[in-house]
């Protein structure tokens, strides 16, 4: 294999030498093994970034890869940043995969820490390419060690290079890794073939060196008889990417054109079209083998122009022209961008890692079988990646509204959202956000949560996290103002659930576990506690407080039977009897019966105001009942509904109904133009309580609405 560039820069041995010192007393600690496998893939990411935190961040995290470093050791002699990045690396971690994916069609291969691994590794080529680049050189170290290693483990690595860590490489634009890669990954697995193409190339190497050497001359002088300065290099050849290209097109090795291969480097992008039209000038173009990748970049960002020509003496030969700074970013990628300045553009950043996650998620032509993509849409399918305005990648699930995204950056600016950019234009705040949109939030200066953002339906919030945020807000403010909506609260759900005297309120709040009633109005004021779960526990009350039925067992014996009207009349069968219109009792509320003159018994509910004004004066016509067996009885019974007037209202009120498959037996709406309010009564006829209690808070959710009551 010819050896790569990176593996004789000694700027990058120098930078890696340079972190071991830095880290003195650590690296003496170390294993010997353990710090020259360190210094070696320190080496390699200082070609790509010799910035000293990603150099020595790498190799102290190397260097604790084997027996622990005494963590007080680490705390004195590593610098912040450095700590930070090996940390970093160690969160990242390794994909290690147990057996081959390259056949599989879908994720479901990778076990769940791998996925977890994978996804990670993803994000991190937004975030901060460096740990990603770290993570490649570590696995070009691995495959270089692998030469000594038993066949089935160098293929275990090797599948894992050819299906993630190379079109990893390539998605980042770090060309020398990629391609070092491929070429070991490929050796490791079809040895033969790596063994064929080798031989091969290495049987004609001084013909083919002598023959660029003429060509490389004969273009350099028409190039500067044209007034161009360009420099005229032989291209590296990798053993991996001649294959492909003989499996793809059905080629023999001879037939391969970019086993001859020249470069062409000049300062500027219209010296490149210029040198392009010698090119041709000189030699016949093939057809087809032409790529303009300055006017149309590869979505790693990559820019050259390819074309194949029949150079002399009839042999073909691979050209590729590019400026200088176009090279360094074709061999350093991503890392490239380090080394030059964006040109004062505030957003280019910002505009690199959206090329990037784009990158991530649209499928790439390139890289054979595609597996990295068919994982990759698994992975990121439950979440959304969205960009601050200083181009931070910030993880939502997906449905997340850009009020998610406010409460996730901070707090504080969650409470003083007052609208949302997106991509810079104005959007609603629960307009569900989508990968790859950049997201800045509009705040006031105080904070002002609005009790809107807590109603599940309106979709503000899609994240639990930032609703117990906004509930703790309101926890948080006036304690009075809280009681004082508890209170109403409190009342409403008394007046829905219709006549009789409401239960003390000390009671009830003993019943939800709270110390007293002004507790309870509180927890009611602040949202912890809903008109829902009020409701379903007063229900639970009224039935613990039922009183059991007087000589049940008695009517047992004497064989009573169940009226039409699904209730049991004690001591009286087949009597004649109907619902009261005042109260509508409904199962299972206690009921007794009134003895009416000449229409049977009316049932009541226990609590209702005029049964007990007429037990007052005829105490003797109220007899016990109980409620029949029949489970698929409905009993009729009507509410109120108050909002203010809009269009819709009796739409979505009959939704609700009819969702819940209920009867309605009658519907009228009255509207006070003066107040602008609408208020309307419907009967309808349930099966139980528990059926109406859900249906009314159903409707006391609904927009506008601001009483619901059983009449």
């Amino acid at each position: 294999m010819e050896t790569t560039t990176f593996d004789n820069d000694q700027a990058a041995l120098d930078a890696a030498l340079a972190a071991a010192g830095q880290l003195g007393e650590l690296t003496a600690a170390a294993a010997p093994a353990a710090l020259e496998r360190g210094v070696a893939i320190a080496r390699i990411v200082a070609h790509f970034d010799p910035e000293p935190v990603a150099v020595a961040g790498t190799l102290l995290q190397a260097l604790g890869s084997g027996a622990p470093l005494p963590p007080a050791l680490v705390e004195r002699v590593a610098p912040a940043a450095v700590r930070a990045f090996a940390a970093s690396l160690d969160r990242l971690g390794r994909l290690d995969l147990a057996s081959p994916v390259r056949d599989s069609a879908a994720a479901p291969a990778l076990s769940a820490s791998q996925a977890e691994a994978l996804r990670r590794m993803l994000l991190a080529v937004v975030s901060d390419p460096r740990l990603v680049l770290a993570r490649l050189a570590e696995q070009l170290w691995l495959l270089r060690a692998a030469r000594r290693a038993e066949p089935p483990e160098r293929r275990r690595l090797a599948q894992q290079t050819h299906d993630l860590y190379a079109p990893l490489a390539n998605r980042l634009g770090l060309a020398l890794l990629k391609w070092e890669l491929e070429d070991y990954a490929f050796r490791y697995l079809e040895p033969d073939e790596y063994r064929r193409i080798a031989e091969s190339l290495a049987e004609r190497r001084a013909d083919r060196e002598r023959y660029i050497e003429e060509l490389k001359q004969a273009l350099e002088r028409e190039l500067g008889a044209a007034g161009i300065a360009a420099e005229v290099q032989g291209r590296p050849k990798h053993i991996y990417s001649i294959w492909r290209k003989m499996t793809k097109k059905g080629l023999r090795f001879e037939q391969v054109f970019d086993v001859r291969a020249v470069r062409v480097l000049v300062d500027g992008v219209a010296q490149c079209y210029a040198a392009l039209g010698i090119v041709h000038g000189l030699w016949s173009y093939l057809p087809g083998e032409f790529d303009d990748y300055i006017a149309t970049p590869k979505l790693n960002g990559y820019r050259s122009i390819h074309t194949a020509v029949h150079g002399p003496g009839g042999r073909t030969v691979e050209v590729q022209i590019r400026t200088r700074e176009m090279h360094d970013k074709a061999e350093l990628g991503v890392a490239a961008h380090w080394r030059y300045k964006e040109g004062g553009q505030r957003d280019a950043g910002v505009e690199r890692k959206l090329e990037q996650l784009r990158a991530l998620l649209v499928p790439q032509r390139d890289e054979g079988d595609g597996l990295l993509d068919r994982v990759a849409a698994s992975l990121f399918r439950e979440h959304v990646y969205v960009f601050s305005p200083k181009g931070d990648v910030v993880e939502l699930p997906e449905g997340a509204t850009p009020l998610d995204f406010a409460y996730h950056v901070h707090t504080n600016l969650g409470h003083r959202c007052r609208g949302a950019r997106v991509d810079g234009r104005m959007m609603p705040l629960d307009l569900p956000l989508v990968n790859g949109v950049t997201v800045e939030i509009i705040s006031g200066r105080e904070p002002q949560p609005s009790r809107d953002w807590l109603v599940e339906s309106l979709g503000f919030l899609a994240t639990r996290s930032a609703r117990a945020k906004v509930r703790s807000w309101f926890r948080a403010i006036d304690h009075d103002e809280h009681e004082r909506a508890g209170r109403t609260i409190l009342e409403r759900e008394f007046g829905r659930r219709g006549g009789g005297p409401p239960p003390p309120v000390d009671e009830v709040a003993r019943l939800l576990g709270y110390e007293s009633a002004e507790a309870l109005y509180v927890a009611l004021g602040a949202g912890d506690l809903s008109g829902a779960q009020l409701g379903a526990a007063l229900q639970r009350r009224e039935r613990a407080l039922a009183p059991p039925a007087p000589g049940t067992a008695d009517i047992a014996a004497q064989g009573t039977q169940q009226s039409a009207s699904g209730v049991r009349v004690m001591g009286v069968a087949d009597l004649l009897s109907h619902y009261a219109r005042c109260c509508g009792p409904v199962p299972p509320e206690p009921i007794e019966g009134y003895v009416t003159l000449g229409r049977g018994m009316t049932i009541h509910r226990a609590s209702c105001r005029n049964l007990a004004r007429m037990r007052a004066h005829e105490p003797q016509r109220v007899l016990p009942v109980a409620w029949g067996a029949d489970r698929e009885q409905l009993y009729p019974v009507e509410f109120s509904v108050l909002a203010f007037d809009r269009r819709g209202l009796v739409r979505d009120v009959s939704g609700v109904l009819a969702d819940a498959k209920m009867s309605i037996e009658r519907m009228t709406t009255a509207t006070q133009a003066a107040e602008r309010t609408a208020e309307m009564r419907v009967a309808v006829r349930v099966h139980d309580l528990a059926e109406l209690d859900a249906v009314l808070a159903r409707i006391t959710g609904l927009t506008d609405v601001l009483r619901v009551q059983r009449r």
